[in-house]
């Protein structure tokens, strides 16, 4: 077992024999992502795949959840803030208008994501509690999940007027109708709700989830990796057949659409929503089930 390094604050990185180990740290906002965060997982997934030693990769979030999605209000939002970009996409931070959201979250959300799916090397997703909108899309890039049964899914952004996150692999892992009624209403879909959906592919309790999901990697150690690459390849282009990819394309552009509606219609990009009206919204609804 490697030491545990710390990247930018915000994340943790170790390597546990031929398993590397992220570990997003903001705990104290449930793991909400931030631009530091995620230029900091962006670092992390690049020395997990530089490490030959390295067959396998966990996703996992400190605390009670594993991600309540964007930082849209944490006194560590840096949406105006420059960052050195990993992709061939210009700065956001002096763009007018729509411009601005569309250039960082082609960056930061969209393009990022893209590239995490496609990494050479195979992912598992650890969650625990909740895994909402921006967590549900670190969840989804990766090859498998591994839930509790106390884990909770849902992508409740149509509160905004947005139709579905950034990466919207939504009709891909869920089928259309399950889709439909997920974003429409916004519910919390439950672990065993995500199982039987096939979203996710094991559910345990908690206090199995780590030992659960160690055992997987390690028995994925084992396969030779460059055939564990090409597997993937083989299945992310199949995916992307069905029109994965060009489903994001076309979604992206009404998201930012959207977004564009909102601040013209109320000066605000998320249709007057911060994180903490958010939480409450989706606090309210789920007890009224």
């Amino acid at each position: 077992m490697s030491e545990v390094q710390t990247i930018d604050d915000v994340v943790l990185y170790e390597v546990r024999a031929q398993v590397a180990v992220i570990t997003m740290d903001r705990p104290e906002y449930n793991n909400a992502q931030n631009s530091q965060m995620t230029y900091a997982l962006d670092k992390a997934f690049q020395l997990a795949c530089n490490d030959d030693e390295v067959k396998v990769i966990v996703l996992a979030g400190n605390g009670k959840h594993f991600s309540a999605g964007h930082d849209i209000g944490t006194p560590g939002r840096d949406v105006d803030k420059s960052f050195d970009r990993t992709n061939l996409f210009y700065d956001h931070a002096n763009k007018p208008g729509g411009e601005f959201l569309y250039a960082r979250e082609h960056e930061v959300y969209l393009g990022m994501c893209r590239r995490w799916r496609d990494l050479p090397k195979p992912t598992i997703a650890m969650v625990q509690g909740a895994c909402v909108a921006g967590g549900l899309m670190l969840a989804w890039v990766c090859d498998l999940i591994i839930a509790d049964d106390k884990a909770f899914f849902s992508d409740p952004v149509v509160r905004m007027g947005i139709p579905g996150v950034e990466y919207f692999a939504h009709v891909h892992e869920l089928n259309p109708r399950i889709a439909k009624e997920f974003l429409f209403t916004g519910d919390r879909m439950s672990a065993d709700r995500a199982y039987q959906m096939g979203m996710v592919n094991r559910v345990v309790p908690r206090d199995n989830l780590e030992e659960t999901t160690f055992t997987l990697a390690n028995q994925i150690a084992q396969m030779p990796r460059l055939g564990l690459q090409l597997t993937k390849q083989v299945i992310n282009n199949a995916e992307d057949l069905m029109g994965k990819r060009s489903t994001m394309d076309m979604a992206f552009g009404l998201h930012h659409f959207a977004h564009a509606h909102n601040e013209t219609i109320s000066g605000d990009r998320l249709g007057g929503f911060d994180a903490k009206a958010m939480a409450q919204a989706n606090k309210s609804a789920a007890k009224e089930k």
